[in-house]
């Protein structure tokens, strides 16, 4: 399995860093009115370099779970969620910058059909080199 899991390369945990990063930007948008709510987000190249890492044989030196710091997500990536500085506090103390969150959100869609295109073009090559086509 290992072997399959090296063919996709880094695609499936820049997948799960995507998703969780859409996960905090969709919850400072539904929260941007809620008084004292801070805004999330991560650090997405930090979180990509633990990836990355991780991939090549980082993972190894913990040996119990509990050794992991930060968010740890379904593909076993990690992130540390990180508060949001704003441009200016509103008076209610919510630091959430709507439309900084929009545009942020849509940058993160782009970039995470952008990467589903290149995940899925890597399987149908595994398939096709599978099948000998």
């Amino acid at each position: 399995m290992a072997g399959f899991d090296n063919a996709l390369g880094i695609s499936p945990q820049v997948l799960a860093l995507r998703s969780q990063r859409m996960n905090l930007l969709s919850a400072n948008i539904a929260n941007a009115e809620t008084p004292n709510y801070k805004a999330r987000d991560i650090d997405f190249r930090s979180a990509m370099t633990q990836a990355s890492s991780s991939q090549e044989g980082a993972q190894l030196r913990a040996t119990q779970a509990n050794h992991m710091t930060g968010f740890e997500n379904q593909m076993g990536v990690e992130s540390d969620v990180q508060f949001r500085q704003p441009s200016s506090l509103q008076e209610n103390g919510n630091t959430v910058e709507t439309h900084r969150e929009h545009a942020e959100f849509m940058d993160n869609a782009l970039k995470y059909q952008a990467s589903l295109n290149l995940l899925d073009s890597r399987i149908k090559g595994l398939r096709a080199a599978i099948k000998g086509e």
